[in-house]
C-alpha cells in the first residue's frame, strides 16, 4: 500500500511546491499592477459590497494611484501604468476631476464609477463576474492586499486546471507538473496575477479545456486502471463524459459572466476544430461520435452565448469597433467602421510580427508546440490549437497599436505551449500492441505498454509515472 500511496503523494507535494514558489515571487510585487482598467473593476466591486458610487469611485481611484508609483516607467506601454512625472495628488486630483466632468455629462447610473462616458463604461457593467468574485477579497481584506490574492487565486486555480488536463489526457506526473509550472511562468501567469478580468476568464477558460478532455473520453478510468484510489488526480482520472459536459457548460456559463466576448470566441473556436476533427475521422473510416458530440455541445454553446449577450444588450462587435476608432466613443461614430477596422488589422499584425521576428519567444514557444504536435498523438493538442485559435481572434477583434506589447488579450495563444510542450517530456508511444476498437469509439489504439486484455501497471511503475490507459480518439499506440 506505502508503494501505491507514494507516488500520489510525490505528485501532490510537487504541485504545492510549485504553487508556494510562485506565490513567494509574487510577494515581492504585491502593488503595482494596476493598469488604467483595473478602477473599474475595483468600484464595481466595492460597490456590490455596499459602498456607495461615489465612495467606491474614491477608493478606487486612492488605489489606482498609489499602485502607479509603484508601476513601471518602461517604455513598453502596457507596463507603463502612469504619467510620468506624476505624482500621487496629482493623479487622485485628476481622475476626480475626471468623474467630475462625466457625471455632469450624463453618466449618473450604474454600479462603476464615472470614470469616462456611460456607453464606454457599459462595456464594464457586461463583465460583473470579476467584480462579484473580488467583493469577498477586497471586504475582508482591503483594495491592495484583496487583488493580490484574488489574482494568486485565479493563477493557481487556472495553473492546476492545466496539471489536471494534461494528466486526464494520460500525460506523466511529470509532464503534468510541467505544465502547471509553464502555466505560471509564461504570461500566462502574468495575465492572471493583473488586477483585470482576462485572468479569471482565461482559468474558466482551462476549465473548459479540461472539460473537453473529459468529455472525449469513451469511459473514464477505473481504480485499477488509475493505480490508486485516493489522491486529487486519481479522482480527475476517473471522471468521465458527463463531468466533462458539466465543466465545458459549466465554465463557458461562468466565462460568459467574466467577458463574454472571450467566451464566444473560445466555444466557436472549439465547435470549429472539432467538426474538422471529426470529418478527419470519417474520411480515415474511424469513429468520430464523441467529437461530433463535443462539438454540437460547444456549438450550442456559442449560439447561446452570442443570443444571450444580444438579449441582455451588452456591446457587440460594431461596438468594439466604434470604440476603437473613436477613441473610447469620445469622437462621432464612423457610419461604416469596416473598411478603416480592417486598415488598422493590417497596421497591428505587421507591427506584432516585427515584434515576434525582434524577440522570438512566442515562435519558438510555437515551434516546440508543432513538434510536440507531429511526435505525439493527444486529445490535448487539438483542444490547445482551438484555445490558440480564441487568442488569436480575441486579439483580432481589438487591434490596438497601444497592447502591442502586451498579452492580455491574446493570451489564450500561450495555453497551447503550456499544454503542447510538457508532453515532450513523455517518450513516444511504440508500435508494438494490438488494437481493441471495441472499446473506443474511434477505434484507437491501447497506450503504449499494454494490450487490449493486460491489466495496466499501478501509477509510479510506468516510465514517467504515465496513468493508467486513458482512451481518446485520437490516442494510438
Amino acid at each position: 500500500m506505502p508503494n501505491i500511496r507514494t507516488p500520489q503523494h510525490l505528485g501532490l507535494i510537487g504541485m504545492l511546491l510549485i504553487a508556494v514558489a510562485f506565490a513567494g515571487l509574487q510577494l515581492t510585487a504585491v502593488t503595482g499592477r494596476a493598469s488604467p482598467d483595473t478602477k473599474n473593476y475595483l468600484s464595481y466591486a466595492l460597490s456590490l459590497s455596499g459602498e456607495s458610487r461615489q465612495e467606491a469611485g474614491r477608493r478606487a481611484i486612492a488605489y489606482s494611484c498609489a499602485s502607479g508609483q509603484h508601476a513601471s516607467l518602461s517604455p513598453v506601454p502596457w507596463t507603463n501604468r502612469k504619467v510620468v512625472g506624476e505624482s500621487e495628488e496629482q493623479c487622485v486630483r485628476r481622475l476626480n476631476d475626471s468623474v467630475a466632468y462625466w457625471t455632469r455629462h450624463g453618466n449618473t447610473e450604474g454600479m462603476t464609477a464615472a470614470f469616462a462616458n456611460r456607453r464606454f463604461m457599459s462595456i464594464f457593467e457586461a463583465r460583473p463576474g470579476y467584480p462579484l468574485f473580488l467583493v469577498p477579497f477586497v471586504t475582508a481584506l482591503g483594495p491592495t492586499w484583496g487583488l493580490w490574492l484574488a489574482g494568486l487565486v485565479i493563477a493557481l486555480a487556472g495553473s492546476v486546471c492545466a496539471l489536471f488536463t494534461l494528466r486526464a489526457a494520460g500525460a506523466s506526473r511529470r509532464a503534468g507538473l510541467a505544465g502547471q509550472a509553464l502555466y505560471l511562468a509564461l504570461p500566462t501567469g502574468t495575465v492572471a496575477m493583473n488586477p483585470l478580468s482576462d485572468g479569471l476568464s482565461l482559468a474558466l477558460g482551462t476549465l473548459v479545456l479540461l472539460g473537453c478532455v473529459l468529455l472525449l473520453r469513451d469511459r473514464p478510468r477505473t481504480d485499477g486502471e488509475s493505480g490508486t484510489s485516493t489522491g486529487v488526480t486519481a479522482r480527475a482520472g476517473a471522471a468521465g463524459p458527463r463531468t466533462g459536459a458539466v465543466l465545458v457548460a459549466g465554465g463557458l456559463a461562468l466565462m460568459f459572466l467574466v467577458r463574454y466576448s472571450q467566451a464566444l470566441l473560445l466555444a466557436a473556436a472549439l465547435a470549429g476544430v472539432f467538426l474538422v476533427w471529426s470529418g478527419g475521422l470519417r474520411l480515415r473510416r474511424r469513429g468520430s461520435a464523441p467529437v461530433l458530440r463535443a462539438a454540437g455541445l460547444c456549438g450550442a454553446l456559442a449560439v447561446g452565448i452570442y443570443a444571450g449577450a444580444h438579449l441582455l444588450g451588452w456591446p457587440m462587435g460594431q461596438d468594439s469597433a466604434q470604440d476603437l476608432l473613436t477613441h473610447h466613443y469620445q469622437r462621432p461614430d464612423l457610419p461604416d467602421p469596416w473598411p478603416e477596422f480592417f486598415v488598422q488589422e493590417g497596421v497591428f499584425w505587421s507591427a506584432w510580427l516585427r515584434r515576434q521576428v525582434a524577440q522570438p519567444i512566442l515562435p519558438v514557444l510555437l515551434a516546440l508546440s508543432a513538434w510536440a504536435l507531429l511526435r505525439r498523438r493527444s486529445v490535448v493538442l487539438p483542444i490547445a490549437l482551438a484555445a490558440g485559435a480564441a487568442g488569436l481572434l480575441n486579439q483580432a477583434g481589438h487591434p490596438n497599436l497601444g497592447q502591442l506589447y502586451g498579452y492580455r488579450l491574446i493570451v489564450f495563444v500561450w495555453l497551447l505551449p503550456a499544454l503542447a510542450i510538457p508532453l515532450l517530456l513523455d517518450r513516444p508511444p511504440a508500435d508494438t500492441t494490438s488494437r481493441d476498437a471495441s472499446r473506443d469509439p474511434a477505434g484507437a489504439e491501447e497506450p503504449s505498454g499494454t494490450t487490449a486484455h493486460a491489466a495496466p501497471a499501478p501509477a509510479g511503475d510506468t516510465p514517467g509515472d504515465t496513468p493508467g490507459e486513458v482512451r481518446h480518439p485520437m490516442s494510438r499506440s
